[in-house]
């Protein structure tokens, strides 16, 4: 599985972005699986039901499933895991996209809104090999419109196939 990083700071556009390459890759026939990173605690969950209470009682994993879907929640004591070690627990697919983590040293395509003014994160992390942004950039790194999901999708399959 080929693990292609999604990045950029707050409100420049990695969910829809994110979102719209998932779609545009299974469109084209391969398999898709993402992991969103989070910088706050993240729950699933509700008080109350079931699960939760599993939990709430001290159970290590629990897992809520149904016909349509499952899902396993792990409680973690320690650091926060690697995505390697995330990664490890998917099911096989053609590209996995990690939306979020800056600093995992995979090939990552940053995506930048003018509007946010923020420094690139290219410039300084060899491992961005593409930029999607909505305003031309001067980058040493393919640089993509960030509404150019077919370009986007062409450039990140072609890196994950070569």
């Amino acid at each position: 599985m080929r693990v292609f990083g999604i990045v950029g700071y707050k409100n420049s556009g990695k969910t829809t972005l994110t979102e719209r390459l998932v779609a545009e890759i299974v469109a084209r026939g391969l398999t898709v699986s993402t992991l969103k990173h989070a910088h706050h605690a993240v729950d699933i969950d509700q008080p109350g039901r079931d699960s939760f209470r599993h939990r709430q009682a001290g159970a290590r994993q629990v897992v809520l499933a149904s016909a349509r879907r499952w899902a396993l929640m792990t409680e973690v004591a320690g650091p926060e895991p690697a995505l390697a070690d995330l990664v490890a627990r998917l099911d096989p697919v053609d590209v996995v996209l990690a939306e979020g983590w800056k600093t995992a040293p995979i090939a990552k395509i940053e995506a930048v809104r003018a509007v946010n003014a923020h420094p690139l994160i290219a410039a300084t992390d060899p491992m961005v090999v593409a930029v999607a942004s909505d305003t031309p950039i001067a980058t040493g790194c393919p640089c993509f419109a960030l509404d150019d999901i077919s370009g986007i999708a062409d450039f990140l399959l072609g890196e994950a196939f070569s």
